[in-house]
């Protein structure tokens, strides 16, 4: 049955959070959402749509790049095996100004490499003006041999995939019925069964989030199932946590951590550091400059921190001490001329933590084995972000010197998971996988997951198995 506009109307408000959602745990969306072998019996030459992590950048040969793809293979095996048609939906980067959107074109033939299979890029395929799939590309899904794979060109080549992202309440009733028709549209003309297998897609996509309304039959895909149902449910457990980056709102996602009550310790740097240094400062009654990141002509600045953010700071530094945990913030800055300063000036900005901090954190990861030695096992490590602008060599070291601390950790006994993102990056160059116990492939929504927000895909697939 189509789903009506006023279904997605709903549900959109929900995802942006002009509606109550229900509170429900991960486990609690993950018990909801049928699991892909309950796709058992889907026949032989049906069309499925795979949500897909396309968004990846092969290198010259096969495992450079690629680790997203990889991911899927299981999943779409699956699939070929029972004779499906698989059609993936997903995209490549997102829309910039005066810039073109990528092409999957790459994306696809190394997804054809490791599936050791042709998987054609099915182009212009949506008509944006009615929000229909145009019939030349069902076609071509329709000629297509059962077992084969075939991928729609980028999503987010249309306006209307990421329409949402930014759409003010009074804007949703005009674009529901559009939704509606695009979902409603890819049910009749190419399937109306569905898998999510885009661990990394934590955004509003329409794609990933209203899509799975108008199908008969939606599942998780194996990877993303069991990254959720495994090392996702141990960070929910993390002792200690390393938090940072210039996206402040991330002080969100710290202080649903710290409710649940687990956590220890608290290594922070960025952004998230700063706030929580001019907390503690007003918290004494002393003064703590931000340099430019608290001047209000920077506000239009993703380094910005307003007096919110600083007053949330200080409720998380006193529920903190509440609970015992102890914050490990850095103490001294590196500034845009590479100099070190232990404080800041009003015209200052930091670009990375400086090496008296390095040195303390490297003691605080001392302590806090030494205080665990006798149950590391449990006592699990959850690291997120990076120190500073580490893409530029002259504000590496704080990140650099970091990660073998991580490794420290893992040599003692204790698990240790890197959200993936910057924090997987930098793991690629200044570690080695085996340093850790596991990197997620998908940093914004592994904070989701353990934050507090849930995942908008998770709260779509819910609502939609609902009617299976």
């Amino acid at each position: 049955m189509p789903v009506s506009s006023d279904r997605v109307l709903q549900l959109a408000k929900v995802l942006k959070g002009l509606a109550p959602s229900e509170e429900l745990s991960l486990a609690d969306y993950l018990k909801a959402i049928p699991p892909l072998e309950s796709l058992a019996d889907v026949a032989s030459g049906t069309t499925v749509l795979v949500r897909g992590d396309v968004d990846a950048k092969p290198g010259p040969t096969l495992g450079d790049g690629d680790i997203r793809l990889r991911s899927m293979k299981e999943t779409l095996d699956f699939g070929r095996q029972k004779g499906w048609k698989q059609v993936l939906l997903g995209h490549r980067g997102r829309k910039e100004k005066d810039k073109p959107i990528g092409s999957l074109d790459k994306v696809a033939k190394r997804l054809g490499e490791i599936l050791g299979c042709e998987v054609p890029v099915i182009g212009d395929w949506l008509d944006e003006a009615t929000g229909t799939v145009k019939d030349a590309a069902a076609a071509k899904i329709k000629e297509a041999k059962p077992g084969s794979v075939l991928m729609l060109e980028n999503v987010r080549a249309y306006d209307l995939e990421t329409v949402l992202w930014k759409a003010k309440e009074e804007a949703l009733l005009a674009l529901s019925p559009k939704l509606a028709a695009m979902a409603n549209s890819l049910a009749e003309k190419i399937g109306s069964v569905y898998v999510n297998e885009a661990l990394s897609a934590g955004s509003l996509d329409v794609s990933s989030t209203i899509v799975p309304l108008a199908m008969k039959r939606v599942a998780l895909g194996k990877y993303i199932a069991r990254e959720f149902e495994q090392p996702m449910m141990e960070c929910l457990k993390a002792e200690l946590v390393v938090f940072s980056g210039i996206k402040i709102d991330k002080l969100d996602d710290l202080e649903a951590m710290i409710a649940r009550g687990t956590i220890s310790t608290i290594f922070s740097a960025g952004s998230l550091a700063m706030s929580l240094r001019k907390a503690a400062a007003n918290l004494e009654g002393k003064e703590y400059c931000l340099g430019v990141a608290e001047d209000p002509a920077h506000a239009d600045k993703p380094y910005y921190i307003p007096p919110e953010r600083v007053e949330q700071a200080q409720r998380m530094l006193v529920a903190g001490k509440e609970h015992g945990i102890e914050f490990v913030l850095p103490i001294d800055s590196v500034l845009a001329d590479g100099s070190v300063a232990d404080t800041l000036k009003p015209t200052d900005q930091q670009f990375d933590v400086g090496p008296k901090t390095s040195t303390l954190f490297a003691e605080k990861i001392g302590e806090f084995i030494y205080k665990n030695k006798a149950n590391a096992k449990n006592a699990i490590a959850f690291h997120n972000g990076v120190f500073g602008m580490f893409e530029d060599p002259k504000f590496e070291a704080g990140t650099k010197a970091f990660i073998p601390q991580l490794k420290r950790l893992r040599d003692a006994g204790h698990p240790v998971y890197v959200g993936g993102g910057e924090g997987g990056t930098a793991l690629e160059k200044y570690g080695q996988p085996d340093w850790i116990t596991h990197c997620f492939t998908a940093g914004g929504t592994v904070l989701n997951a353990l934050g507090s927000e849930p995942v908008p895909y998770l709260v779509a697939l819910r609502d939609a198995a609902k009617g299976q």
